[in-house]
């Protein structure tokens, strides 16, 4: 009963303190803005894949009706492939700003494809779009420090702590009460905006749940972290200003600079070609094998098809079953790259997910995106679909490259389908 009447009283107090009640209204704008960002970046996402998805259908379906041969209809047709944002994504966009989430390939080499828009590693960012992940994990232990670092201290110089510790019963639960009921208001003013929007998305009810237990244990930590060092003995001879400049000074730390050397540290650690050498190695031997005796290509290629060993006689210096075995041989050729470049992706994933737990800011932020599943692991899925495509359109074309069938635009109908779920009913909720 003396809880309840703790958390009533400082509620009521609250209410009284009109820079407070702008402070949070402040914050309020600032998730619901953040959440609006998020929610027009995921929109657009939606809606260019969409676009593209009509657009793609059409321009395939006009030039495989213009072919006379496969060759011709595997090389001129492009086919898109994505990876749409989650019901949760516009929660926290991770990597999808630094990841691509959508590619047009068609049935070339393929390393090429991947990597041309990637001349450099892409490194693990820490600071990314104003979206809701940003403003928890950065912003969210700044606003807990500006509303408790003078839990205490303003009561000194107010001349009203010792008549406080001397009336109540526990001074602890005092100065708990008065945090625990300026974070749950703190709480409401970001979550509030974050639950429209997870409404607008018909998120999922375990998404929204694990992304309301990142925030709460965020806010938690801080805000037990402000109370302990208020309660010091260090802090108990300092101002305000100077309780607020040395907690300021552990934030910038776990939420700049511990992420910016953890990033540095982890690119020293961790060597890894770039995509502008995949695609080198990939196009030198490609444009290079035009040059190279036929044996060299086909002794390459049958390595790992070798069910096409008797289909590789040529009656001309050009066949399309040849152009593409090179195509193939080219993406072999750059295998060892492009799985060293990935493994040290991923390591140096695996390595911030450890550092992360010095960095609370970090670690709240990773946890976010993995949720929304945008997060490094998320991309390497995507990657490894589009290989997984890749290698269906390449066992769809080589029976009949190799076997010269004749063409038949009737059975490009069984082409393989790059398919993944849009749930469209939300873009159109959102755009309500």
């Amino acid at each position: 009963m003396n809880i309840i009447s703790n958390l009533s009283r400082e509620a009521n107090f609250l209410a009284k303190q009109r820079y407070v009640l702008m402070f949070l209204s402040i914050v309020f704008f600032l998730a619901g803005f953040s959440v609006w960002s998020g929610i027009s970046e995921t929109q657009s996402q939606i809606t260019t894949i969409e676009r593209l998805l009509e657009k793609d259908a059409i321009d395939r379906n006009h030039v495989l009706e213009k072919q006379a041969d496969y060759g011709s209809a595997a090389y001129y047709s492009f086919h898109l492939t994505y990876s749409p944002p989650s019901d949760i994504a516009f929660a926290a966009m991770g990597q999808r700003d630094i990841y691509p989430w959508k590619h047009r390939i068609r049935m070339l080499a393929l390393e090429g494809q991947i990597y041309e828009t990637d001349a450099d590693n892409p490194e693990l960012s820490f600071l990314g779009k104003f979206d809701f992940a940003f403003l928890v994990s950065v912003l969210l232990p700044l606003f807990v420090i500006l509303l408790l670092h003078d839990i205490r201290s303003a009561e000194r110089e107010a001349g009203r702590y010792d008549l406080l510790i001397t009336t109540a019963r526990k001074q602890q639960r005092l100065w708990l009460s008065r945090a625990v009921v300026l974070c749950s208001a703190l709480a409401l003013a970001i979550l509030i905006p974050f639950a429209v929007g997870a409404w607008l998305f018909k998120a999922s009810l375990t998404s929204v749940g694990l992304m309301i237990l990142v925030v709460i244990a965020h806010l938690l930590f801080w805000m037990l972290l402000t109370l302990a060092f208020t309660a010091s003995k260090t802090a108990s001879k300092q101002s305000s200003a100077q309780t607020a400049s040395v907690l300021l000074a552990i934030w910038l730390s776990v939420s700049v600079l511990i992420p910016v050397t953890s990033d540095i540290a982890i690119e020293e650690m961790v060597q890894s070609p770039n995509g502008g050498e995949i695609v080198l190695t990939q196009r030198e031997f490609v444009n290079g094998a035009w040059d190279l005796p036929f044996a060299a290509t086909w002794e390459a290629f049958l390595a790992t098809h070798p069910q096409w060993q008797d289909s590789t006689q040529m009656d001309s210096q050009f066949e399309w079953k040849w152009y593409y075995a090179f195509q193939q041989v080219g993406d072999q050729k750059a295998e060892a790259l492009s799985q060293a470049y990935r493994d040290a992706t991923l390591e140096k994933d695996a390595w911030a997910s450890r550092l992360a737990f010095i960095s609370p800011p970090m670690l709240a932020q990773r946890l976010m995106s993995s949720i929304a599943e945008t997060d490094t692991q998320a991309a390497m899925r995507y990657e490894q679909q589009i290989r997984d495509y890749h290698q269906a359109l390449r066992q769809f074309y080589y029976p009949l490259l190799f076997n010269e069938t004749g063409y038949n635009v009737e059975k490009m109908s069984d082409l393989p389908q790059f398919a993944q779920p849009i749930n469209t009913s939300k873009n159109a909720k959102g755009n309500s």
